[in-house]
């Protein structure tokens, strides 16, 4: 897996909510392409329509639920999403109760339903048990000082391959509310991305300006995802019209 391996993954995420850009989107190349379940109007219908007008390009769609329940998870894992990035991770325990939800028994708590599953190609894939455990990439985003405090433990459960740090929650956190430019914010986030690589493991951040994002893969973080549809669009729509407006 690149992931693994540390390659650089350049990501972008996609809150529109909607399969037709989700495909024009694809078509990019991005190594990865987040579907966001947690602030944009997702549902898990328009989720899989999402997963099934991307699966045609080379692109690995990761999926954000709104929050890490093992209900959601497994409906998720069922409906073909293999790479989940979950929000608002703050201790240990909840990493290794989020890998469980992944997984089958004995090793998880993940309920057994594949043979209705696009996740088994209906039934198809006679092996989609066997194999299913090991098809999962699990992300996580540490979003809080809270969290911070206990990053090392929380990369070191088995089971998690990444650590991704959610800057605007962190800034939140801090008392820099709408401001992850912070001085002190910054610093935190330079200092996470040591810890998440001493453990094993990658490390995810998201960046909507170029320079910012630029600087992040200098700290460290392998997957970085440098852009939002909803930011594109609003932004080339805006100064398009200023420009002749002007």
């Amino acid at each position: 897996m690149a992931l693994s391996r540390g390659d650089t993954l350049y990501g972008f995420w996609l809150a529109l909510a909607d399969a037709y850009s989700s495909e024009v989107c694809a078509g990019a190349g991005f190594d990865w392409l987040v579907i966001d379940g947690e602030h944009a109007p997702n549902d898990l219908r328009s989720i899989l329509r999402q997963l099934q007008a991307i699966a045609p390009y080379p692109s690995a769609p990761v999926v954000r639920p709104p929050v890490g329940d093992p209900v959601l998870i497994k409906q998720l894992l069922d409906i073909g999403a293999r790479n989940l990035l979950i929000p608002m991770v703050e201790t240990a325990t909840q990493a290794r109760e989020l890998v469980a939800a992944t997984r089958y028994p004995p090793r998880g708590i993940r309920g057994v339903g594949s043979a209705l599953a696009r996740a088994s190609a209906f039934s198809r894939d006679t092996e989609y048990l066997k194999h299913a455990d090991e098809g999962v990439c699990l992300l996580l985003q540490v979003e809080s000082v809270t969290a911070l405090e206990v990053l090392d433990e929380i990369a070191a459960v088995e089971g998690v391959d990444g650590v991704f740090v959610g800057p605007a929650d962190l800034a939140a956190s801090f008392g820099h509310l709408g401001n992850p430019g912070y001085p002190e914010v910054q610093a935190a986030i330079r200092v996470a991305a040591g810890r998440i690589r001493a453990a094993g493991k990658a490390a995810g951040i998201l960046a909507t300006d170029e320079g910012a994002a630029r600087r992040y893969l200098e700290w460290g973080y392998s997957f970085v995802a440098v852009g939002v549809d909803v930011t594109l669009l609003a932004r080339a729509s805006t100064e398009l019209l200023a420009r002749f407006r002007s």
